[in-house]
């Protein structure tokens, strides 16, 4: 670029010469915002920074038809004129397990040598970062142009942020150096300390109410429906992972991390190798000190295998992957006063004992409320009203009474008396053998119990229904307008009715209409999974999801099983005897027969099948995406693993053939279609050949499968 055009007056500039400038500006502007929040090594005044965003804006105003797609004045926002659009992540934006000590952290390594069937002298490297507490962004880049934003949501959807995000100093609008065609960089966006203070003092001085911290702050200026709001905002964030790629970039996470600095994303300066789970642990102990100094909150460390092909070969698991986990940090604790103890019955007619407290501000946030589990911790415990209680709350953990302080108890104190009758409906509450929580029998004769379900329908998880939270939930089922989950899509037909409502205006009905339309498209293992079966989670409603294909297959086949059920009702042990699809069910990972009584009663309820029915008439259910298995021979397979495998572990065994689209059963029926053996098969092996199943060696089933 010509700096003699740099010296050229406003006024005086040509069209090509006001084309050339602004690609300089462009490009200048960009390289000093690099300097500035990802080295901390501003190499300009503000004042002169100051001076070449105003050229460039004085020049975008005299040729507005060239204002560039990475010109600064993008960054300043504008409104939009509705709510966020849903994004679906190629690749999910998944959560992490947990450690919460040292003996954690130990098994969390333990473990990746046991599935990677590793000897007790291989190094087993992790990288290990501070973990940000700010909100999950996905970072799309095409050709190397800034072409989506989108926030984790729930994993496999989340929220179109664009616009947002093009306001953040730090994100560049492109990307100079040669990266892949398909970029997805992932990272989480914070706001500062010292930025969280100065904002809170002028929202105080606006007579506005002031934000709880700073990751409620962050998360409130993503999510602006005006991004010129947004842009006044100083939200920073740090790269740290990746999601869709257009080819390979690295082969260890460290590598990566590395790329992401050459390409101008911020990385966390602190990030480390460790070599071992002692590594791990002093590194954890050496940010825990620094934490107190930092700018910006952390509420752990991430530890991740640093080598990608043993991320590969390590997988996922439910909804979280093998080779990573978040070492959290101590819970905060503070003392404050139970007040009263109440009763919340859920919807699975589950009775749960809460405290009511005295306000207080634990880890950031006002806790008034806190679990007590159920009837045996408050005897354990001996927890009363009018204690002195010690309470905690751990990142998004329900806070929870830890300690009574007996010294401080009120003379005139009793023991509590955990009720014997719901009390939302009086029916008989009661605790089944072996268990700890006591229900209440009622069913959906029972208010809560049917209100709590909407709500659980409605959830984030479940059918994410934006602007029908659990307030809206209450006031519609009060008013009568919505007492099934099937009524919350007949909601259009009372238009009328809701415009009416104290606070309701014309864009409001309407915006809630057209979010209840979004949803009537949805995945069958969400729809599963917010019908609210007792036992059954994300994970499991993926699970039957992906093992039965499709809605009707699925309710085809526990309409069969329950049948089955209850005409064997006593059987336990085998649930062959009780019939194939009983067994077919009690056979899919992680069910088992305790979880398949819970889905066959639930759909052995009248009541229960006429909201599966009804629902089915106003939605899309979307049969279950099965995995990119290629020309996988076990694609759709049932495969058996038995006996001591040598060079594989079971675990990777088991993963592998469902990455290939192959279904992974314990036991041994004429549905299997191979069953592999190792050393001292037994009897599983037996009843292959009696069956005539292929039965074969781990090489045989290592060239099956293409390894």
């Amino acid at each position: 670029m010509s700096n003699d055009i740099a010296a050229v007056a406003i006024d005086q500039l040509t069209e090509a010469q006001a084309k050339e400038e602004l690609a300089r500006l462009a490009h200048e502007i960009g390289e000093h915002d690099r300097s500035y929040h990802q080295d901390d090594a501003p190499t300009i005044s503000d004042a002169e920074y100051d001076a070449l965003r105003q050229r460039n804006q004085k020049i975008e105003a005299l040729f507005p038809k060239l204002v560039r797609k990475d010109s600064p004045s993008v960054r300043v926002g504008a409104a939009v004129a509705s709510g966020f659009a849903k994004v679906r992540h190629a690749v999910p934006m998944l959560s992490l397990g947990n450690a919460f000590d040292d003996d954690d952290v130990q098994e969390f390594f333990a473990r990746i040598r046991r599935f990677l069937g590793l000897g007790e002298d291989e190094q087993i490297d992790v990288v290990a970062e501070p973990k940000i507490d700010g909100l999950s962004i996905s970072l799309r880049y095409e050709n190397g142009e800034f072409a989506l934003a989108a926030t984790r949501g729930d994993g496999q959807e989340g929220e179109n942020v664009t616009a947002n995000v093009a306001t953040m100093q730090e994100i560049s609008n492109t990307i100079a150096a040669a990266v892949p065609d398909v970029l997805e960089v992932r990272g989480e966006v914070y706001l500062g300390h010292t930025a969280f203070r100065s904002i809170n003092e002028q929202r105080a001085q606006d007579g506005e109410a002031t934000f709880a911290n700073p990751r409620n702050a962050a998360a409130g200026s993503l999510r602006q429906l005006d991004s010129t709001i947004t842009a006044q905002r100083p939200l920073q964030m740090f790269a740290y992972a990746w999601g869709e790629l257009g080819e390979p970039v690295a082969e260890t996470q460290w590598e990566f991390l590395q790329s992401l600095k050459r390409w101008g994303f911020p990385v966390n300066p602190l990030a480390e190798i460790c070599t071992s789970p002692e590594d791990a642990i002093a590194y954890h102990k050496k940010i825990s000190e620094l934490r107190a100094d930092l700018d910006y909150d952390i509420d752990g460390l991430v530890y991740k295998v640093n080598r990608l092909d043993w991320q590969q070969r390590l997988g996922f698991v439910s909804r979280a992957p093998r080779w990573a986990i978040a070492h959290k940090f101590p819970a905060e604790k503070a003392q404050t006063v139970l007040n009263e103890i109440t009763i919340q019955v859920g919807r699975t007619g589950a009775l749960t004992p809460v405290a009511n407290l005295t306000p207080i501000t634990v880890g950031g946030v006002v806790v008034s409320r806190a679990t007590l589990h159920n009837a045996d911790e408050i005897e354990r415990k001996d927890i009363r009203e009018g204690d002195t209680v010690i309470i905690q709350r751990a990142g998004d953990v329900i806070p929870q009474v830890v300690e009574v302080l007996s010294d401080k108890r009120p003379d005139d104190s009793k023991p509590f008396t955990f009720p014997d009758h719901c009390p939302e409906c009086g029916s008989v509450a009661i605790r089944e053998p072996d268990e700890a929580v006591i229900r209440c029998t009622g069913g959906l004769i029972c208010p809560a119990q049917k209100l709590e379900r909407l709500k659980h329908f409605v959830s984030r998880q479940a059918f994410d229904i934006d602007g029908l939270g659990g307030k809206h939930i209450d006031a519609f089922q009060a008013e009568g307008l919505v007492n099934t989950p099937g009524d919350i899509f007949r909601l259009h037909e009372r238009h009328e009715t809701l415009r009416q409502r104290e606070g309701w205006g014309d864009k409001s009905v309407d915006n809630l209409i057209a979010s209840i339309e979004q949803r009537r498209t949805i995945p069958l293992e969400r729809f599963i999974y917010a019908l609210g079966i007792r036992q059954v989670g994300q994970a499991t409603g993926r699970q039957l999801a992906l093992h039965y294909g499709s809605l009707n297959a699925w309710v085809s086949a526990m309409q069969q099983a329950t049948n089955e059920r209850q005409s064997n009702p006593d059987e336990q042990k085998k649930p062959e005897l009780v019939g194939d699809a009983f067994s077919a069910l009690c056979d899919i990972d992680g069910i088992g027969v305790s979880m398949a009584d819970d889905i066959v009663q639930f759909i052995g309820e009248p009541q229960n099948l006429e909201v599966i029915e009804d629902l089915a008439v106003s939605l899309n259910v979307e049969d279950a995406a099965q995995p990119d298995t290629g020309s996988a021979e076990i694609a759709g397979k049932t495969v058996v693993f038995t006996g001591s495998l040598e060079t594989i572990s079971r675990a990777e065994a088991k993963a592998t053939a469902e990455a290939l689209g192959a279904k992974v059963t314990g036991s041994v029926s004429k549905k299997t279609d191979y069953v592999v053996v190792g050393a001292d098969p037994g009897s599983k092996a037996t009843k292959a050949k009696d069956l005539g199943i292929p039965v074969l060696s781990e090489d045989e089933w290592q060239k099956l499968i293409g390894a």
